[in-house]
């Protein structure tokens, strides 16, 4: 029986540290100073609504959302570093699970935030709906 498709010639996305280091050099993630002057945890949400990378497996564009919720420890992540770093993904073959562990690796190790998760949230593609979310201490 023959496939109804053709896999893409090159179906494997890049090595996952390798994407990791050229998004760094690319559009590093940056922070600045917080202190907390009340007791309790305050709760941050960023969320970008127009996340793009490539599927590995046939080149088209894949569409979605990036939302991470996270309690600041002593820094907490600047927006426009985070604008850009999304950005820097639309030219990435990358699958979606691995767009959740690349982002939330790097946004753990830029923020090291007391709490953290992740939802990405991609769109509906070939009838397929897909959701990734993972949490840091939460």
């Amino acid at each position: 029986m023959s496939k109804l498709y053709k896999e893409n010639k090159d179906y494997n996305q890049a090595d996952l540290d390798k994407i990791r280091k050229e998004l760094k050099n690319r559009a590093p993630l940056e922070t600045f100073k917080f202190k907390s002057l009340a007791p309790g945890d305050q709760w941050i949400d960023i969320s970008t609504p127009e996340f793009t990378a490539i599927c590995p497996f046939s080149d088209f564009p894949d569409f979605g959302s990036v939302s991470i919720r996270y309690v600041p420890d002593k820094v907490c992540l600047e927006l426009k570093s985070f604008k850009l770093y999304i950005n820097a993904f639309r030219d990435v073959k990358i699958f979606h699970e691995a767009v959740t562990e690349v982002i939330f690796a790097d946004f753990l190790k830029a923020v090291k935030p007391k709490k953290a998760h992740i939802t990405v949230d991609m769109n509906v593609r070939g009838n397929v709906k897909t959701v990734c979310e993972k949490c840091y201490k939460c």
